[in-house]
């Protein structure tokens, strides 16, 4: 991996043999980056239009999605690799063979569809829209079986307005049986998919929740917020479980699928970015110890704040998209296999 360096105290990881690969597609700055389930592709999107497809092996762009007009800020992508759903500020979320790159499915909304999540089974999928134009924040629950060009016009399966500060991340459990969603304010809260109730909710962070993401058996999630943590909960009862600190908003974060590893990637607003140097401005992916909080790497690149972060599948890689347009693919080094905690 590139700058790869287990030091607790480095600050930024050295290694020569392995280059990240850069992928450049896109013409404005990276919204979210989503491998699928077996991790061969990885798909992005960005304050243009188009979404991209990728071979992550070797980072040839395999195809785009064209059609919508604005801003794409979710993405999504089935297990089955079979349905591909992005939504954007066009007012649209739209679904998309990923076979073809042909869209399936339109549905029209009255605001900016901020997120946006394929259930586990892929049946249905759901996405919420932002609090805007005097439109409040709804989320929607539909059937993705029953997609045709008319459902815009259809009724989705629920519909729940949100009173509060609005959704800015979403996820959905593995049983199919209720949506967690993270807020503007840093409240997370749980929904009753049978009844559209919420079930539960916890306040632990300050500020603007930016993505949640599940580790690999689905029983823990980590979210990455504004106001400078990164925070581990349990899935169930959404207790707090652990927290890394960092001192610049947090865009993303991701857990290792074969390590007690987590990865976190920010920095500062971008229109803060011009008045510091790049070396201020904190550009780099941190990787933190699950467990014990500590932080013992990072990985510099990006020449503006990270946006999103995923590991591979297999976690012996992982990517990081940023402000800067770039998408990088990172390999590990062995060394980064080797490296043992001393306790």
């Amino acid at each position: 991996m590139a700058d790869w360096e287990p030091n607790l105290r480095s600050k930024g990881l050295q290694s020569q043999n392995k280059k990240p690969i850069m992928l450049q597609g896109h013409e404005r700055a990276i919204t979210q980056i989503k491998y699928n389930r077996e991790g061969d592709l990885l798909f992005s999107s960005s304050k243009d239009n188009k979404p991209n497809v990728w071979y992550s092996l070797n980072g040839e762009r395999l195809g785009t999605f064209n059609g919508h007009q604005g801003v794409v800020w979710c993405i999504d992508v089935d297990w089955t690799t079979t349905k591909f759903m992005s939504g954007a500020g066009d007012n649209t979320c739209k679904l998309w063979d990923c076979e073809t790159g042909k869209e399936i499915g339109n549905i029209t909304t009255a605001s900016s569809v901020r997120t946006c999540m394929f259930s586990y089974s892929a049946n249905m999928a759901v996405y919420t829209t932002d609090t805007a134009m005097k439109q409040h924040c709804e989320m929607f629950i539909i059937d993705t079986r029953t997609i045709d060009d008319s459902i815009g016009h259809q009724v989705p399966i629920l519909r729940i307005p949100i009173k509060g500060p609005k959704v800015s991340s979403i996820l959905w459990d593995n049983l199919d049986e209720m949506v967690i969603t993270g807020h503007e304010n840093g409240e997370i809260t749980q929904w009753d998919l049978k009844t559209g109730k919420q079930l539960n909710s916890v306040r632990e962070h300050d500020n603007l929740i930016n993505d949640m993401q599940w580790n690999k058996d689905g029983t823990m999630f980590i979210t990455a917020s504004k106001d400078h943590t990164a925070k581990l909960f349990d899935a169930e009862d959404l207790m707090l479980l652990k927290t890394y600190k960092t001192e610049r908003p947090v865009n993303s974060a991701a857990i290792s699928p074969i390590l007690e590893h987590v990865v976190v990637g920010g920095g500062q607003d971008a229109m803060d970015v011009t008045t510091t140097s790049t070396r201020v401005g904190k550009f780099d992916s941190r990787f933190f110890h699950m467990i014990f909080e500590e932080e013992f790497g990072r990985v510099k690149g990006h020449f503006g704040p990270i946006n999103s972060v995923a590991f591979h599948p297999d976690g012996k890689s992982y990517s990081s998209g940023g402000e800067d347009g770039y998408v990088r693919i990172h390999t590990f080094d062995s060394s980064y296999f080797e490296y043992n905690f001393d306790y």
